[in-house]
């Protein structure tokens, strides 16, 4: 079974910038499409952003579209979202998600079956 962890998250300021790490337990991680989402306070988890097996596609949700970045090196397990320019609407909890092997990527980062445990990321001053 595919265990990923998040790390990285922690209390932010508004402007500022943090990068999560989610390590995946797999031999092979380039065959995995991987997402980020997060769940703000009351609200349902959002997909924000997620990245193809071999990084030649990624997709963004509009609310972080040119503050976040995502990307992955698949020779250390590991899928990194930056954050930056952040401000109290990014608060949540962050998390990793793969989807099934050699699964295509949607554009709406969905189908994702694989689940970290979260990364709680405040915004505030």
């Amino acid at each position: 079974q595919l265990q990923l962890v998040e790390t990285g998250g922690g209390l932010a300021q508004p402007g500022g910038s943090l990068t999560l790490s989610c390590e995946a337990s797999v031999f092979t991680l380039d065959s995995y499409s991987i997402g980020w989402f997060r769940q703000a306070p009351g609200k349902a988890r959002e997909g924000i952003s997620c990245i193809s097996g071999g990084s030649s596609m990624t997709h963004y949700a509009d609310s972080v579209k040119g503050r976040f970045t995502i990307s992955r090196d698949n020779a250390k397990n590991t899928v990194y979202l930056q954050l930056n320019i952040l401000n109290p609407e990014d608060t949540g909890v962050y998390f990793c998600a793969a989807a099934a092997p050699f699964r295509e990527l949607s554009s709406s980062c969905s189908q994702f079956i694989y689940w970290g445990q979260g990364a709680p990321v405040p915004v505030s001053e």
